[in-house]
């Protein structure tokens, strides 16, 4: 598993601003109701952990960055574009509209060949994060141009690949539960519906934010964004309803 990197987004502006600090404790507070031991909890690691450390253990032996380079370089790119999506689809990250739309979007050669290329350049190339992430965004919306596929262009679809490949700077946005977390946490989520570096980089404010207050506490020290999210998730998620 790789370990999350340093905190690069500003955790004070703004944005954070807002944070309450008792809104904080109620949190934390409903996250061990439910996983008394927090990220250690053995109930946690089933439930929110286990599948998604899988499916980026598996994306680590066939989409990782030597990997991804060497399909590439020998175009193999629909089995790149299909390993993601088989990868995605054991984590069960995107719904099941956002799943066919993209699979159809991804029929034609030329479009798996933009994805993987994407793919690649959004995880592993050097550059600033804005740009490479920009990047990507402009690769899904050509996907959604070329196919008609309304579900394309989605913050699930367009974050989950980058959880799933480098959960150590990359996080998972589920609008409902993370625009309810954040309400609960009192943070100013600047939530746009479609997808933009704005909202995005707000999220990882809302992460770097959560990270330096769980680090605080025994057992909530977060090891990657997998941990963030799952907090995320019972905050905000109708299976965590109070």
């Amino acid at each position: 598993m790789a370990r999350l990197a340093p905190l690069t987004c500003r955790t004070d502006g703004p944005s954070a601003g807002n944070v309450r600090y008792l809104g904080a404790a109620r949190c934390r507070h409903k996250f061990e109701l439910y996983y008394p031991e927090g990220f250690a909890d053995a109930a946690y690691l089933v439930a929110e952990r286990a599948a998604r450390e899988r499916a980026h253990r598996a994306w680590q032996h066939g989409l990782g960055a030597q990997d991804l380079r060497h399909l590439l370089a020998h175009g193999a790119w629909r089995a790149a574009a299909d390993t993601a999506q088989r990868i995605e689809a054991r984590a069960g990250l995107l719904s099941r509209h956002e799943r066919m739309a993209l699979r159809e979007a991804l029929r034609p050669v030329a479009a798996a060949r933009l994805f993987a290329h994407a793919l690649y350049a959004f995880l592993y190339e050097r550059g600033g994060p804005r740009r490479r992430f920009e990047d990507w965004l402009g690769a899904l919306a050509e996907l959604r141009a070329r196919s008609a596929g309304t579900r394309v262009l989605t913050w699930p679809v367009a974050t989950a690949f980058g959880f799933l490949g480098r959960p150590d700077r990359h996080l998972l946005f589920k609008p409902q539960a993370t625009r309810a977390a954040a309400r609960a946490y009192g943070f100013d989520l600047r939530y746009d519906p479609t997808p933009g570096w704005r909202g995005y980089e707000s999220l990882l404010t809302f992460a770097a934010i959560i990270r330096r207050d769980l680090a605080r506490h025994p057992g909530l020290q977060a090891r990657d964004m997998l941990d963030v999210q799952a907090f995320i998730w019972v905050q905000g998620a109708p299976d965590y309803a109070a």
